[in-house]
């Protein structure tokens, strides 16, 4: 056997460990929560040598933010739809159909994002790295809303990383609202509520 192919079938059988991880990590943290989930439970669902799983992952901590981490790309495909709208009702139908998916994304993914909020309350790491997210978003955010002041849309006097900021906190108040099913109204009617809020106030 070649010595390339000897490497290819170690760099194979390390993604397949590391993906069987992942989804135990997955059906465990399901399972049992976040704080009740230990790495050994893990590790035994999985089927692989702690020392193997020590390659791989530190520990739950470890697993959580990978498995946060491919949740939240989706939600970030949504905040990456281009934005080039030609006028304040274009702007808002965009920002309306964003928001829809943004919450629909949560009510789909409610059982995964039960499990981040128990973890970002109990853990330094999940709390550290949802703050990133958080950022990462805002930072999307406030490129749309530079591009709509600059194209004389949006109300130039205020600072758009500020309003970036607002307009995010409020999708993530609802987003924990829909995971936790405290929300009184259907998804759509949020979406199209806090959106004609926001406009209203960000929009000439």
């Amino acid at each position: 056997m070649k010595k390339d192919e000897v490497v290819d079938k170690r760099h194979l059988r390390s993604i397949l460990t590391r993906e069987k991880l992942l989804e135990a990590a997955k059906q465990v943290f399901l399972e049992e929560g976040f704080q009740k989930a230990t790495i050994s439970q893990i590790i035994k669902k999985a089927n692989v040598g702690y020392g193997t799983a020590y390659v791989h992952f530190e520990g739950k901590d470890d697993l959580l933010i990978v498995l946060m981490e491919g949740v939240m790309a989706q939600f970030y495909q949504i905040a990456e739809i281009p934005f080039s709208p030609k006028s304040k009702t274009e702007a808002e139908q965009i920002i309306q159909e964003q928001a829809t998916s943004f919450l629909k994304l949560a009510e789909k993914e409610r059982a995964m994002m039960q499990v981040f909020e128990q973890a970002i309350g109990s853990s330094p790491i999940a709390s550290h790295k949802w703050k990133e997210i958080r950022e990462k978003f805002i930072q999307r955010i406030s490129q749309d809303v530079f591009y709509s002041q600059n194209n004389n849309l949006a109300r130039p006097g205020l600072n758009h990383e500020l309003v970036a900021r607002g307009w995010f906190f409020a999708n993530e108040m609802y987003l924990w609202e829909i995971v936790r099913e405290e929300h009184k109204a259907p998804v759509e009617e949020i979406a199209k509520t806090i959106t004609a809020v926001y406009a209203a106030g960000l929009y000439l």
